[in-house]
């Protein structure tokens, strides 16, 4: 890279913006992985079971207007929090903006179907 720009810095930039950089031979790569782990951490789903795919685009939600009402702020949290997470996970943005729907009126099997899902 610094071939091509002129660099003012010491050392290689590893973290911008939330984002981890790897300069390589064959590129520049990056990625979220520490994101990603202090989320679910902090969202207490790191022990669930990995899932290779995105939520499927046949899946259907509801109001669940009988369903038990879950805290708004850690919902809203997770959303907006998954939305910085599409930076570099784009296949998770149909699923986040299915769940955002839901945001006014929200039950505990939305943010069930989310820990499922993520």
């Amino acid at each position: 890279m610094s071939q091509e720009f002129e660099m003012s810095l010491m050392h290689k930039l590893t973290f911008f913006l939330g984002l981890q950089i790897k300069q390589l031979s064959d590129g520049i790569f990056s990625s979220q992985t520490k994101y990603a782990l202090e989320l679910l951490k902090q969202f207490n789903i790191d022990s669930l079971k990995a899932i290779n795919i995105p939520m499927s685009t046949s899946t259907k939600l509801d109001t669940d207007k009988s369903g038990e009402s879950f805290d708004k702020k850690t919902y809203k949290g997770l959303i907006g929090s998954l939305l910085c997470l599409s930076v570099t996970r784009p296949n998770i943005m149909f699923s986040i903006g299915l769940y955002t729907r839901f945001q006014s009126n929200l039950k505990l099997s939305h943010f069930k179907s989310i820990k499922k899902n993520s």
